[in-house]
């Protein structure tokens, strides 16, 4: 008893299955004292899914043509759930006898392992050494242990159920964090080379795959060339870098808009780099990548030897295509919304050139022309033409400055709003030659976050480089200020001004960059304007109590500009 109380302790010592099995016939042979000791487990079909032995060598195995199928005594077993105890194998009637190169065995033990009326196993056990067979007693232990294996068996399954839950659940995981990566980083701001790299290596290592790669649609001729490598085993899949539609499995994938995946490369060989075959690369998936209504590239992944790819994983696969599919299609919209942008700009910037200071140039090139004409003829007239082409230059030399107050704004840090906009006064003054005051109240700057005094200032700025190109102002004031429970950030000049229904698009592209980021930043833009009267920008934003408190010196003091 002693003994069966250590075994059945070290039954529950390893929760694999086959650990628990290898336990309970070690166990088994020692209790009975038996030559050979084996256990087998029941397909259900009445045949046996596992059979383990102990006791013969490894030569003697590999001797026997195969395994038991359910015959003879173990059948009967399965049959009847019932204990058999005989002194001679050969006699009893269900004795099937032995295959070739099996071992002579006589007496026999075999005892069911059942848990709940439900058959788990059977121990069998076989000739008993010093004794002619196994006695009641032994039958009785092994019984007990029986037991004690049933609970055993039914942990250890219930274990790896939990692990093979647990995997499947961390392969859902990770193919869930993978498509939460793609749709994050599909939506943000990331490059189109980044976006690829990293959604490549994360396929690579999810579906255990030994190379990947992907192919991308040229834009102007039609053909995929290869944008992305990751893999080490080899260099490259396919010993061309481009594939027409329909060429090869790269051009079938993005000609019919279809996965495809295959067993065999036998088919791909000529097109196949020669490494594939020497790595041992046996099964291969390519996906399309799709946008609407068209394939914009072709995913490729490899595997070394033979990977089975259920619909599943392709549904996964198509999915990332589409996610990656369509951040390429935006990536290339974006490139040429940009390039269309420049190109207006340069337009807007050649047609301001040529109206304004290439004419303004070109007038006092007329100017002096005269003069070298009135020198002899009227020297003081002379002067007075000479005084009036100084002057034009001039304004030209601001017209210049105010180009480059719009074109290369300054790199101002706004950790300190206040100081961010003394520093863009300075500027101004410097650049313009206008009369400017800043006034900020204390109150205003505590109110905001960094993002939303970057805002304000970049505002300020589009607004003085207005200033600068239309007004015509010799004074202009920058003020922020608290009213009520409301932030304002005010640009007020004494300008020329304009109609603001007449002239709508007096401002350009300006008016629409500081009405966007004033509504980003949850304010309003207004412009008030009227011709001879000046111009005041406005943008007013509820106050944020519980924004981080931006440090800033005490504001300056000044005569007050109007405000409007």
């Amino acid at each position: 008893m002693d003994a069966l109380h250590r075994a059945t302790l070290s039954l529950f010592s390893d929760l694999s299955l086959d650990g628990v099995l290898h336990r309970i016939i070690q166990a088994a042979r020692d209790l009975s004292r038996a030559r050979y000791a084996a256990i087998g487990i029941p397909d259900g079909k009445g045949g046996l899914e596992a059979f383990l032995t102990l006791g013969m060598t490894d030569e003697q195995v590999k001797q026997i043509p195969h395994q038991p199928v359910g015959d003879g005594l173990i059948g009967e077993m399965i049959r009847t759930g019932h204990s058999i105890r005989i002194p001679e194998i050969s006699d009893h009637p269900r004795s099937a006898g032995f295959p070739p190169g099996h071992p002579k065995m006589r007496s026999f033990l075999g005892v069911p392992i059942a848990a709940y009326g439900r058959p788990l196993g059977q121990i069998y056990l076989t000739d008993k050494q010093g004794a002619d067979e196994f006695t009641p007693e032994d039958q009785r232990l092994i019984e007990m242990l029986a037991a004690h294996a049933a609970a055993a068996i039914e942990n250890a399954r219930l274990y790896r159920q939990v692990l093979e839950s647990e995997s499947e659940l961390t392969q859902r995981n990770l193919e869930l964090e993978l498509v939460n990566s793609l749709a994050t980083t599909t939506s943000s701001a990331t490059e189109l080379d980044a976006l690829l790299e990293v959604m490549l290596e994360r396929l690579i290592t999810l579906f255990g795959a030994g190379v990947g790669e992907f192919y991308l649609r040229e834009e102007t001729e039609g053909s995929f060339y290869k944008a992305l490598h990751r893999g080490q085993v080899i260099e490259t899949l396919w010993e061309a870098d481009r594939f027409r539609p329909g060429e090869g499995l790269i051009g079938q994938v993005a000609k019919k808009g279809k996965p495809l995946w295959t067993h065999d490369l036998a088919d791909e060989q000529r097109l196949l780099s020669s490494a594939v075959s020497e790595a041992g690369f046996g099964s291969m998936v390519c996906v399309p990548l799709t946008a609407p209504r068209q394939v914009v590239g072709v995913l490729c992944l490899a595997f070394q030897g033979e990977r089975a790819i259920d619909e599943r994983e392709i549904g996964l696969l198509e999915a990332v295509g589409a996610g990656v599919g369509i951040a390429v299609e935006n990536a290339r919209l974006n490139r040429r919304t940009r390039r269309l942008a420049v190109l207006e700009e340069r337009e807007r910037i050649g047609m301001d050139l040529h109206d304004g200071i290439i004419q303004s140039v070109y007038a006092v090139g007329l100017i002096l022309e005269y003069i070298r004409i009135l020198i002899e003829e009227d020297p003081k007239q002379a002067s007075q033409r000479l005084e009036q082409a100084i002057e034009s230059l001039n304004g030209v030399i601001g017209d210049l400055r105010s180009y480059i107050l719009d074109l290369q704004p300054s790199r101002i840090q706004v950790d300190d709003l206040h100081g961010a906009l003394e520093r863009l006064i300075r500027e101004f003054k410097s650049n313009t030659l206008v009369e400017a005051e800043l006034i900020t109240e204390p109150e205003a700057l505590e109110q905001m976050e960094r993002k939303t005094a970057s805002e304000l200032f970049l505002i300020a700025q589009e607004a003085l480089a207005n200033t600068a190109k239309h007004a015509y102002a010799t004074k202009v004031w920058l003020n922020l200020r608290q009213i009520d429970e409301d932030v304002s950030l005010q640009v007020i000049d004494n300008g020329r001004g304009f109609d603001t229904e007449k002239e709508p698009g007096r401002l350009g592209h300006g008016l629409s960059n500081m009405a966007e980021r004033a509504r980003q930043i949850g304010g309003q833009l207004e412009i008030m304007s009227n011709p001879g009267d000046g111009t005041t920008v406005t943008v007013r934003m509820p106050a944020d109590h519980d924004s981080r408190e931006i440090h800033s010196p005490s504001s300056s003091t000044s005569t007050s500009p109007p405000v409007n």
